[in-house]
């Protein structure tokens, strides 16, 4: 499947900031096999002093930008043609129990970006809970393979928390989204993420775009599309990693496209940084995930 994908993310501020800085998350991933960036480019407006595009521990394209001169307001947009290869078809299970993944990783010696020891640990926004622990373990079938549990625990907490943008915000700690059972895709993540961790399954946080399809006979709106987020789980030498996405039950497919792998969202927010400004500041985005015709 052949995507354009267009991204914009807008900053007004009250008063002229000084002093931006700020580390872009934008530009999609090419992951062999499984999705090619054709083409992409970021761009902000005004053009920033300083500008420096690199790669980040985990093997994501980072684009660093700063401007030395006040700002009222900072606009960013990406242009990307993407190609999605991968199905939704749900992988053969070649995953062990839960003791033998743990001897799995007791002998892995591995400690690249790709590592599975990096996603075990507590990071920056996922910590330990007894609460969400509980919770894992109850999903947990005697005898269930690796990727069983995360099948299991990705339907559980599907239908046992509530989409409502209202009731978190990026900020939000995910116990307490857990507690509410309410949240947005990033909340979602995250509890999963921490069920899974609990039972000595390596779990991060992907960041990327989801594709979304209008309801019957009505048009799609441009800009409709979202940011999105979902799980990816380490089942095995043998089953590798798969990706799941809570938010909607379901193994990740050709609808989504992948922008970052990290241990939660803190290693990939498509915008993070620091300004200087007094005031308040209003923020808009919008994202358009667009099929490509191609000739027979």
């Amino acid at each position: 499947m052949l995507y354009d994908l267009e991204l914009g993310i807008d900053y007004e501020y009250d008063a002229p900031s000084d002093g931006a800085r700020n580390l872009l998350h934008l530009l999609p991933l090419t992951l062999v096999g499984r999705q090619t960036l054709q083409q992409g480019v970021i761009t902000c407006d005004p053009a920033p002093d300083e500008r420096r595009d690199r790669v980040d521990f985990f093997g994501n394209p980072v684009t660093e930008v700063c401007w030395h001169s006040p700002l009222q307001e900072i606009r960013i947009h990406l242009r990307a043609r993407v190609e999605r290869l991968v199905t939704a078809a749900a992988p053969m299970d070649l995953s062990p129990g839960l003791p033998d993944l743990a001897r799995e990783l007791a002998g892995l010696n591995d400690i690249g970006p790709r590592s599975p020891h990096h996603f075990l640990a507590p990071s920056p926004r996922i910590t330990p809970n007894a609460a969400m622990a509980a919770y894992a373990r109850d999903h947990v079938k005697p005898g269930a393979t690796a990727l069983e549990v995360v099948l299991a625990l990705g339907k559980a907490l599907h239908g046992d928390m509530t989409f409502d943008a209202e009731a978190t915000d990026v900020d939000t700690p995910p116990a307490i989204a857990f507690v509410q059972r309410r949240g947005v895709c990033q909340d979602f993540t995250h509890v999963m993420i921490a069920c899974l961790r609990s039972l000595g399954i390596p779990a991060g946080y992907v960041s990327g775009c989801l594709r979304t399809l209008p309801p019957p006979g009505q048009e799609r709106l441009a800009g409709a599309d979202a940011m999105h987020a979902w799980v990816r789980a380490w089942t095995g030498h043998e089953g590798g990693w798969i990706e799941f996405d809570p938010t909607n039950d379901l193994i990740v497919g050709r609808d989504h496209i992948t922008v970052a792998y990290g241990r939660d969202y803190a290693d990939v927010a498509p915008v993070k940084g620091v300004l200087r400004t007094a005031g308040g500041q209003e923020s808009s985005h919008s994202v358009d995930v667009i099929p490509v015709k191609t000739a027979a």
